[in-house]
């Protein structure tokens, strides 16, 4: 049952979760206004709950963190008038680590801590593969933690440095953790933007009138009415203060670059900019490498909505099979059934997606949609279709199977869990009740994105480890704990 005041998600058992979101601003008036608009347009990739902290000379730091939507929970006069100041930065959140449960209150996001140069809080989306290691070092040198998560690691490791300011503390910090990071933190005086070495995470620079901002997409600075000036470069600190503006340099040892290809595929809102690139032209250019390397005999190409539309487009335009929203999405439910009943749970996805059966019936349907996790959603999905009298059902998926976990920020399930990892598309296409089931392949995704030559497998551009295993940041934690079982069997 979700936490009251969370949203029910019929769909998420089948979905990939997207890690967090984060955005700061610095030198324009009543700053966390700017922010909860940020939030409100990076709530895709974070939706149990969200959080504020804000500064101003006369009051000191503010902050306010809630469960839910930044919707219901940043837009009361009430609630913005607890948040003064010119700075300020927030985050939504997925539980990627932590508590596994419903979002708990002490995990949300932003995390402040007094230390003996001042006060200073951090958001961060991403992932710290060797947080649990770091944790009990911190525990036996005698840190109390407050939450279960790893982002309240960087917060202790600031404290035990003995750099000359918080910024240079901070860095500290940063050089201990591994993983995938991209932080947005303040002081009294600055706006901070950090991302790991290989940059796996986005965070982009824009221009407010006389402020700027800090966002993880470019989408965040439109609602706000940021001018977008670059992305946060791998690697990079850039630090801001009101006065002076951005200064970035870079405190890591220099790494080749692994975005992540995801964010391309799903993550990332279709009207954000990745690379100087529309992700929604990016999309649709997968759609249309997926026609090339699998076509079908069909009368209708049909998005699973809302991500599988860009893609769907490209398929049909490339494959000339006309294309129609064949499933219809209710944009609601989620405010709808805060507390769904058990009876009302038991609908599944028919609460948020129901069939234009007008145009499905007697129709050869090509489904499109981002990814098959589990394949349960999938498997519904498809009932609903021929139910609504389909003549057949070929699935498509804009990204190669996903085989194996992320470590690095997305809520993935274990990889017993993952249909692709113990089936090959054949075999997943049976256990589906499909017609035919294609994955774009790991090369054509490649291509779509820009790659002409496809992947080189000796030194890949992107992180795709959840498509082929390849994790360019060792899971330290997870191959401490495998060790320490397989010892404890011997």
């Amino acid at each position: 049952m979700p936490l009251p005041g969370t949203p029910f998600d019929p769909l998420g058992e089948d979905h990939l979760r997207e890690e967090c979101g984060v955005f700061g601003v610095i030198g324009v008036a009543d700053a966390a206004s700017f922010v909860a608009l940020g939030l409100h347009a990076l709530q895709h990739r974070g939706q149990e709950a969200g959080g504020i902290v804000t500064y101003e000379p006369d009051g000191g730091f503010h902050q306010a963190r809630r469960m839910g939507y930044v919707r219901d929970s940043f837009t009361s006069r009430e609630v913005m008038e607890t948040l003064p100041g010119s700075l300020g930065i927030g985050h939504v959140r997925y539980s990627t680590s932590g508590d596994k449960g419903p979002a708990v209150i002490r995990n949300v996001q932003p995390f402040f801590g007094e230390f003996a140069l001042g006060g200073a809080a951090i958001a961060h989306n991403g992932n710290l593969t060797n947080a649990e290691s770091l944790r009990r070092e911190l525990i036996e040198r005698g840190a109390i933690f407050q939450s279960s998560s790893d982002t309240e690691v960087i917060i202790h490791l600031m404290a035990r440095s003995m750099g000359r300011s918080l910024v240079d503390r901070m860095e500290d910090a940063l050089r201990r953790v591994e993983g995938a990071f991209s932080v947005v933190a303040m002081t009294r005086t600055k706006l901070v933007g950090c991302r790991d070495p290989l940059g796996i995470r986005p965070l982009v620079l824009g221009r407010l009138g006389q402020g700027w901002v800090l966002a993880s997409e470019t989408c965040a600075l439109d609602i706000v009415g940021a001018e977008f000036l670059r992305e946060v470069e791998p690697g990079e600190m850039v630090v801001i203060t009101a006065e002076a503006g951005p200064q970035g340099h870079f405190p890591f040892r220099p790494q080749k670059p692994r975005f992540c290809i995801f964010e391309h595929v799903y993550f990332s809102r279709p009207d954000s900019l990745i690379g100087g690139r529309s992700v929604y032209e990016t999309r649709e250019a997968i759609g249309r490498e997926l026609a090339r390397e699998a076509p079908v005999e069909a009368d209708l190409v049909c998005p699973v909505p809302d991500s599988g539309t860009p893609a769907a487009i490209g398929y049909a335009a490339q494959s000339g099979i006309p294309f129609g929203l064949g499933i219809v999405r209710n944009q609601y439910v989620g405010r709808t059934f805060i507390e769904p009943t058990e009876q009302i749970r038991n609908m599944g996805v028919r609460l948020k997606l129901n069939v234009n059966r007008a145009l499905v019936r007697g129709r050869r349907v090509v489904l499109v949609d981002d990814s098959v996790v589990r394949g349960t959603t999938s498997r519904k999905i498809k009932d609903m279709i021929l139910d609504a009298g389909a003549a057949e059902v070929h699935f498509r998926i804009a990204s190669p199977p996903t085989a194996w976990p992320c470590f690095y920020g997305v809520d993935t399930p274990s990889r017993d869990k993952l249909l692709a990892a113990s089936m090959t598309e054949e075999e997943m296409r049976a256990h589906l009740g499909v017609d035919s089931l294609r994955f774009i392949s790991l090369d054509g995704l490649y291509r779509a994105v820009g790659e002409a030559q496809g992947r080189d497998p000796d030194n890949p551009r992107y992180c795709d480890a959840c498509f082929s295993g390849d994790y360019p940041i060792a899971p330290s934690d997870r191959i401490a704990k495998t060790l320490k079982a397989s010892q404890a069997a011997e």
